[in-house]
C-alpha cells in the first residue's frame, strides 16, 4: 500500500512537470525576447549598443607626420604608415590632407628606446631587446579649433632577439612597436563611453 501511494505521488508528479512545461515554453520565450531588445541601448553611455565607438559627427583626418624628438630617426615615417592604415581600417574616417580634412591627428615621438633585457654570459651580447616608443597626441578639430581627444605618454613595446640563433633585425620590434603604438592611438579616438 505504501508502495501504491509512491508510485502515485512520483506519477502525479511527473505529470505535473510535463503539464507545466508547455506552459513554460512560451514564458520562456517571451523573457528571452525582452531579455534581447533590453541588451541593446540607443545611446552608449546608456549600456550595450550596435553603432561605431567613433564620433559620428566627422567625417575625415588629416595624419601628418609626427615630430621626432629622439635620436631614432625613420620612425615617424613608420607610425604615420601605421596610423593611416589602421585610420582606414578601423574608423568610418577617410585620410585626407589638412586642407580637406574635418579633423587632424597630431603628435611627437618623445622618445624611443632600446632596452637590454638579458646578456649571453659567454659572449656578453643582448639576448633580448626590447623596442619602447612613447608618444603624445592630440585629435583636433579644423572646424573649431577644439582639441576632441589630447594624450600623453602613450606607450607601446615590442621585443626582439637579435643573438644567435634567432638574429631578429632591430626593424622586426620596431614594426611591432609601431604598430601597437598606431592601434593604441586610433583607439583613443572612441568616444567617451
Amino acid at each position: 500500500m505504501k508502495r501504491q501511494r509512491e508510485v502515485m505521488k512520483l506519477h502525479s508528479q511527473g505529470t505535473m512537470a510535463r503539464g507545466a512545461a508547455p506552459l513554460l515554453l512560451p514564458i520562456a520565450g517571451l523573457m528571452l525576447s525582452f531579455a534581447h531588445f533590453t541588451g541593446c541601448a540607443s545611446t552608449p553611455s546608456d549600456g550595450y549598443a550596435a553603432v561605431s565607438p567613433y564620433p559620428s559627427k566627422y567625417r575625415s583626418v588629416a595624419v601628418p607626420i609626427f615630430r621626432n624628438q629622439s635620436y631614432m630617426r625613420g620612425f615617424e615615417l613608420d607610425l604615420a604608415d601605421a596610423v593611416v592604415k589602421e585610420v582606414e581600417s578601423s574608423t568610418p574616417y577617410k585620410v585626407r590632407s589638412e586642407a580637406t580634412a574635418d579633423t587632424v591627428l597630431r603628435g611627437t615621438l618623445t622618445s624611443v628606446d632600446l632596452i637590454e633585457l638579458s646578456k649571453d654570459p659567454s659572449t656578453g651580447l643582448a639576448n633580448e631587446m626590447m623596442v619602447r616608443v612613447r608618444a603624445d597626441f592630440e585629435w583636433v578639430d579644423l572646424r573649431t579649433g577644439e582639441r576632441i581627444v589630447a594624450k600623453q605618454g602613450i606607450e607601446s613595446s615590442a621585443l626582439f632577439v637579435p643573438s644567435y640563433p634567432a638574429r631578429e633585425p632591430l626593424e622586426l620590434g620596431r614594426f611591432a612597436a609601431v604598430q601597437q603604438l598606431a592601434h593604441d592611438l586610433v583607439g583613443a579616438m572612441q568616444s567617451n563611453w
